[in-house]
Formats: C-alpha cells, sequence, structure tokens
C-alpha cells in the first residue's frame, strides 16, 4: 500500500499477512500475577481477523493486562500468546519485535513525545522501525491527519493541543505503523466529558471504513454496543461470558454480568 493510498476496508493494514487457521489473535492458558495477586487465571480466547471485541468488566478484573501482554508491555507467568500465526510468548526476541510490529496501541494517556511535533509523532516509529522512507511516512501521516481531521496541525507540538485533539494524534500514529491489530485501552477516561464523543466517533468511523481488528477496553457502554462483534465479560481474571453486543447487554446470562451493567448504565 502506498503512502497516499486511503485506509479503505480494500486497502486495510497489514493486507495479505498470513493469518494461520482463521485466527489473528490466541492466547491459550495464558495466566498473570502481581505478586500474590492473580490478575489472568487460565485465560483462552481467539479473536479473528477484521472482528472488533470489547473487554468489559470492573476495574481490577484483567482487561488492561492483556493488551499489555499483547504489546510486550509484560509477560505472562504461563501460556501462549500468538499472534497472525506466530508465537509472540514464549518466542526469541527477535521474533517478538517482529510480531509486535503488527500491533498498534492507543493508550489512556496520550503517551505523545512533547519534543517533536504533531507530524514527526507520526512519522518516527514508521521510519526507524519500519524503516519507511521520511517522504514517504509524512505523506501518509498527512493522509491520517486529514482523516482525524488535523490536518492543520502537522507543525504544532503536543502541548499546544487539546486532550481531544491529542487522542487524536495518538490514534493517528497508531495507525501509521499499519498494524494487523489496534488495541484501544479506556481511551476516553482522561478526556473532558465535552471531548468524549468526538474521539468516539472517530473511532466508530475507523470500525465501519477499514478491515483493522480491534481489541478494546472500554466503560463506554453505547459505544461499546455499537462497533463491537463481541462482548467478553470478564471477572477475577476469567471470562465469564462472551456474546454479540445485543445478548450480552440485552439478556445477558450471569448474575456478575447483569449487576456490572446494572451499575454502568
Amino acid at each position: 500500500m502506498s503512502a497516499d493510498t486511503p485506509l479503505t476496508k480494500d486497502t486495510e493494514p497489514g493486507a495479505g499477512a498470513n493469518t494461520a487457521g482463521g485466527e489473528l489473535i490466541r492466547l491459550a492458558g495464558v495466566t498473570k500475577r502481581f505478586g500474590t495477586n492473580t490478575v489472568l487465571d487460565d485465560l483462552n480466547f481467539t479473536v479473528d481477523p477484521g472482528k472488533h471485541v470489547t473487554l468489559i468488566g470492573p476495574s481490577g478484573s484483567g482487561k488492561t493486562t492483556i493488551l499489555r501482554l499483547l504489546m510486550t508491555l509484560t509477560q505472562p507467568d504461563e501460556g501462549t500468546i500468538a499472534v497472525d500465526g506466530e508465537q509472540l510468548f514464549p518466542a526469541p526476541e527477535k521474533q517478538i519485535r517482529e510480531v509486535r510490529k503488527k500491533i498498534g496501541m492507543v493508550f489512556q494517556q496520550f503517551n505523545l513525545f512533547p519534543n517533536m511535533n504533531v507530524l514527526r509523532n507520526i512519522t518516527e516509529a514508521p521510519v526507524q522501525v519500519l524503516g519507511m522512507s521520511k517522504d514517504e511516512a509524512e505523506a501518509r501521516a498527512r493522509e491520517l491527519l486529514e482523516l482525524v481531521g488535523l490536518a492543520d496541525k502537522c507543525d504544532a507540538r503536543p502541548t499546544r493541543l487539546s486532550g481531544g485533539q491529542q487522542q487524536r494524534v495518538a490514534i493517528a500514529r497508531a495507525l501509521a505503523m499499519r498494524p494487523r491489530v489496534l488495541l484501544l485501552d479506556e481511551v476516553t477516561s482522561a478526556l473532558d466529558p465535552e471531548l468524549v464523543a468526538g474521539v468516539l466517533d472517530l473511532l466508530r468511523d475507523i470500525a465501519r471504513s477499514t478491515d483493522i481488528t480491534m481489541l478494546c477496553v472500554t466503560h463506554e457502554m453505547g459505544f461499546a454496543r455499537d462497533i463491537s462483534d463481541q462482548v467478553l465479560m470478564f471477572d477475577g481474571g476469567r471470562v465469564i461470558e462472551s456474546g454479540s453486543p445485543e445478548k450480552i447487554f440485552s439478556d445477558p446470562e450471569q448474575d456478575r454480568t447483569r449487576e456490572f451493567l446494572g451499575a454502568v448504565l
């Protein structure tokens, strides 16, 4: 895909990658402990290519830990993780770095480089990690800034942007790597309430107009209902219920799911 190719369903990030067995993400027997606290307990689940899966549940139930494992920011104590048919854990460091290139993440805090302007924030990783030429990276960055509604902010420093604008830059930066998987970790939790809707609308547009696979942690239940193909309810480091948004939000089977949704809706 050239730098000026629009991000569409026919030219999604990572198009043509070799996905084995129809699964893009597989976690098998994954356990993660922090001291004596088991945050993920023998977790098993898969995500198919192009699907949007949302993780819901109370704070501390292990949702963000899953994203951090996929980003290689932490490692499981037990179990295996594979992405696009390649082992992520356990694996040699070189293989981990290569698989990691297929995954992008948007964090709660925007994590932009304050000493770089918006354009360089977006181009730095494609140039340094993917080996993209500066010209191609900049053309791609300008295209993405147009997509997120910030075409006029190329030369601005992040500190001169609102929180909503910074999160839009962070989304553009993640997409610039053309990931197979986009991880979204409570991306509106640090925003002022009046800025939340704009960021969620942008993510809805990306979900509807691309084939990128999304794994999302959110307390925005309306957003989860809108974009998800599947919703997983977490409690105590385990998936206690999974299903379509219609099933989970309208007719959940588990009392714990009903209790949680009753508190947040």
